[in-house]
């Protein structure tokens, strides 16, 4: 009786056994895949800071152009108002939103 009992725990301990080494394989597959997921994470919060970066030069290029298109607008607008009073340029008020009615003075502050 004694022999089938320790043999019974040597079957028991073999498997615990190889169940450690499953865990511990099982482990450093987990710590690999979550080094590669860190390394992942900071290249997208790199490349997503690049892109910020060149989003916000773009607004500012983009502000730029737009004021200096508002300023020849206006001065257009001055210059054909002075020379041929009554007759309008027909350029749109960049200032009007999509949609709004083309005639700011025809419009209603109700």
């Amino acid at each position: 009786m004694n022999k089938k009992g320790s043999g019974g725990n040597s079957t028991i301990t073999s498997i615990f056994r190889a169940k450690r080494l499953d865990l511990f394989s099982c482990k450093g597959e987990m710590e690999r895949m979550n080094s590669d997921l860190y390394l992942q994470n900071c290249y997208i919060m790199k490349e997503n800071e690049r892109l910020r970066k060149k989003a916000q030069l773009l607004n500012q290029e983009n502000q730029a152009l737009l004021s200096e298109l508002k300023q020849k607008l206006s001065t257009a607008n001055n210059n054909s108002s002075k020379s041929h009073p009554g007759i309008t340029t027909g350029l749109a008020d960049l200032n009007l939103g999509p949609g709004s009615n083309d005639d700011p003075s025809n419009s209603s502050n109700a």
